[in-house]
């Protein structure tokens, strides 16, 4: 399952990425905001989607908000979340195939909604890498955590 979410930052390129996600045919799950509220905080969120992604390593995330710091601090916080801020597809796609990124963090005042569907596509359309090398250096990150 892909989820999505943003705080008020994000919130009209979140509705943008889910209509044009639905509109292909992909399976994507808006878990909020429904609606806009310039007073919401991105904490709230980021802990909703990151709870999702760290109790079912199969689940994949796409977190919005105005720099995308924020919901990245906030979601790395959690034992099974990598998440990896980005504002190019090529970055994207490396931090999932190197780093086995499992959310993505789009930075909604820097990024318009073609560069994030590129960005998106990419991320979502790359496997993660085979290589022990990939392997050892994600145990080594889960054996901090423990």
């Amino acid at each position: 399952m892909i989820y999505i979410s943003s705080d008020h930052g994000g919130f009209k390129l979140k509705n943008y990425l889910v209509d044009y996600y639905k509109n292909k045919g992909i399976k994507i799950e808006d878990l909020g905001p429904t609606k806009l509220n310039m007073d919401d905080d991105y904490p709230d969120f980021a802990v909703q989607l990151a709870k999702k992604i760290d109790k079912n390593s199969e689940d994949i995330g796409i977190l919005l908000c105005r720099n995308g710091v924020g919901m990245s601090v906030v979601a790395n916080r959690f034992k099974g979340v990598r998440a990896a801020l980005s504002w190019d597809p090529k970055q994207a796609a490396s931090s999932r195939h190197d780093d086995f990124s499992n959310i993505l963090v789009l930075p909604a005042d820097y990024i318009d909604e073609t560069k994030a569907v590129e960005i998106t596509d990419s991320w979502l359309n790359t496997p993660f890498g085979t290589e022990e090398r990939r392997k050892r250096r994600l145990d080594k990150l889960d054996s901090l955590l423990k």
